[in-house]
This record gives structure tokens, C-alpha cells and sequence, in this order.
């Protein structure tokens, strides 16, 4: 399967990347910066998986090669130059892609490019750790629809009706799903009655209730102090991070605008992030 670098073929030891590849290759006209940062992973994961043997080794340099010409091509795009920008850029397309196939999903309307989507949200989560580590909600997104993905595809092709909508998941859920279609250990998400909020963050994939705001409200942060002199950079950051909440409420996600906004206002007021 020739997936990423020019002519070669992924050796065997490097299969776990393949998918990310795949995914870097389909974005190549769509979206060069998704493209980017999925090589980026692949590489990186790619070192850890096998350095050592000559076909690893050389499937690896032809990556990195590929990975310096992206570099030089985006050089004037602000996600390539600006981790931070970066970061914010494939979480919001990790997030609209989720979405998306959560509707889908919640709408009982199955199908292969909501399966795709699912799975593709996924590998993107995976991505963002080129970035540092992955907050929990991160982690139980992914989770879910990396699972989701399998569980959808794995009825279709047995010819029965996937349960539409969140399913709480055993820890091991991924497993045991992975076979078939829902089986008893499914049990439906939404346990907790009308009095509370459902405990699972699956929930609040749209709109969190106000209690899962992030703690550090505006309130809680330390006043202006006279003497704050802000950088263009400062002031560039602060713009930043006004976009990415921006976009967030677009696809109706409040925790991230707030936590954005938050920041902003952090760095505004206190000149630090």
C-alpha cells in the first residue's frame, strides 16, 4: 500500500501509522496543514515503533524529506509556523468531524462517510498528541469514536441496526462491541433521571451545562496591574485565541469558546499565559 512517501511501500513494522498516512494523503489538496501534522505523527510514532531496521529506516527519511518540502511550502501558514495555531486548527476539524457523525448518529441515519467520520475524528485525536498531552475529554472522544466507528461498521456489515446514539461503554467495551451489535453490556447513557445531568462527557459534546465550565472563571482572575506592557506578540496570541473560540461556537462548542476567551483574558490582563 503506498501511502506516503513517493514510491514506497509501509513496511510491516510501521502498519500501526498506516491509517494516518492515509488520512495525510487525503487531505494532501483538501487540507495541507491536516496533512502535515498526520505525517508529522506518523514520523514521530513511526521512530518509536522501528528506527533500527534499513526499510524503516529509509521509509522514515523519505518521510522527513517530505515532511521539510511541506514545511517550506506552508511556511507563510500561521498553523505551521505557530504550534498554538496548529493545535487549535486540527482540534476544530477533529471536533467538526466528530460532530458531524455524532448527529448522524443521534439521528439513527448510518452510513459509510459517518462511519469514516467517526474513525477520522479519531486518528486526528491521536494527532494532537504531536502537541503535548491530550486533555481527558480529548481522550474519552477518541475512545468513543474510534469505537463507535467499529460498532457501527461491524452491524452494517452483519446486516443489523446499530442503537442509535450515546451507549455507555464498559472499560473494556471496545473489545467486547467490536464483535457485534449492541449486546447487554450496552447500557443506554442516560441513567442518571431528569433531576441531574447525565455523568458521562458524551453529553456534552454540544452544549456543556454551565456546571462544566472550566473553574477559572473571568471573575477569579487577578486584576490588571498598571504596569502590564503587552507585546505585538501578546496581541497577536490574544487574536489567537478570540478565532478559536470564534469557531468553536460554530459547531456550538461553549467549553471551548470559554476556555479560549479565558485565555485571552488571561493573557490581556496579566501579560502571561
Amino acid at each position: 500500500d503506498r501511502l506516503s512517501a513517493p514510491n514506497m511501500a509501509l513496511p510491516a513494522q510501521l502498519k500501526p501509522i498506516q491509517h494516518h498516512l492515509r488520512t495525510a494523503q487525503e487531505h494532501d489538496k483538501r487540507d495541507p496543514v491536516v496533512a502535515y501534522y498526520c505525517r508529522l505523527f506518523a514520523m514521530q510514532t513511526g521512530m518509536k515503533l522501528d528506527s533500527k531496521t534499513p526499510e524503516c529506516r529509509k521509509f522514515l527519511v523519505k518521510l522527513m524529506d517530505q515532511l521539510e518540502s511541506m514545511k517550506k511550502e506552508l511556511s507563510d501558514n500561521d498553523s505551521i509556523s505557530q504550534e498554538v495555531v496548529g493545535n487549535a486548527h486540527i482540534e476544530n476539524y477533529a471536533l467538526k468531524m466528530f460532530i458531524y457523525a455524532d448527529n448522524e448518529d443521534r439521528g439513527g441515519r448510518f452510513h459509510k462517510n459517518m462511519i469514516k467520520s467517526f474513525y477520522t475524528a479519531s486518528l486526528l485525536l491521536d494527532v494532537l498528541s504531536v502537541f503535548g498531552e491530550l486533555s481527558e475529554e480529548n481522550i474519552q472522544h477518541r475512545k468513543y469514536a474510534r469505537w463507535k466507528a467499529t460498532y457501527i461498521h461491524n452491524c452494517l456489515k452483519n446486516g443489523e441496526t446499530p442503537q442509535a446514539g450515546p451507549i455507555a461503554m464498559d472499560e473494556d467495551g471496545e473489545e467486547k462491541a467490536s464483535a457485534s451489535c449492541p449486546t447487554p453490556h450496552l447500557k443506554p447513557i442516560y441513567e442518571s433521571g431528569p433531576s441531574g445531568p447525565p455523568t458521562t462527557s458524551f453529553n456534552n459534546i454540544h452544549i456543556p451545562p454551565g456546571a462544566h465550565a472550566p473553574a477559572n472563571t473571568p471573575a477569579e482572575l487577578p486584576p490588571p496591574t498598571g504596569g502590564v506592557q503587552l507585546s505585538p506578540d501578546d496581541f497577536t496570541k490574544a487574536q489567537k485565541y478570540c478565532k478559536y473560540a470564534g469557531s468553536a461556537l460554530q459547531y456550538e462548542d461553549v467549553g471551548t469558546a470559554i476556555q479560549n476567551l479565558q485565555k485571552a483574558l488571561k493573557l490581556l490582563t496579566t501579560g502571561k499565559e
